[in-house]
């Protein structure tokens, strides 16, 4: 770590070779401190770069997402995940489970479901973990 210096092995201090030989300590300290006061500029031209890259992904991102909504009274299947998995039925059980009924929509993305028989869900559901029952 020699912080934008060229390292010196203590081969070349013995045997001189051209970067010894032509080392001035006066002008590297004024090549240093120059290249300290522009630093504030690389790192504002850096962060201008990032910010305009990251604008540019969400970009992209947001041209392909699909936004998945339901309304109310819709039926949908819910995701299987690892909590709602039954232990013993292996990886060739069902993905999907329901249908169930939107009872409430909390927020855009966020749904209250209630089962067929009328059991309300004990906790809402991503819209990510939904999808549209067809009957």
């Amino acid at each position: 770590m020699v912080y934008g210096t060229e390292s010196v092995i203590p081969v070349e201090i013995e045997m001189p070779s051209f970067g010894t030989s032509k080392f001035d300590k006066e002008n590297n300290e004024t090549k240093l401190r120059f290249k300290l006061d522009l630093f504030d500029e690389k790192r504002e031209r850096a962060e201008v770069r990032q910010a305009a890259y990251k604008h540019h992904v969400a970009k992209y991102y947001n041209q392909r997402v699909r936004h998945k909504s339901f309304l109310l009274g819709d039926l949908v299947l819910r995701k299987v995940t690892l909590s709602t998995k039954e232990p013993n039925v292996g990886k060739l059980g069902p993905t999907w489970e329901g249908p169930y009924k939107v009872t409430k929509v909390s927020r855009p993305g966020t749904y209250w479901l209630e089962d067929m028989n009328g059991k309300t869900l004990p906790h809402p559901w991503n819209a990510d973990h939904l999808k549209k029952y067809y009957q």
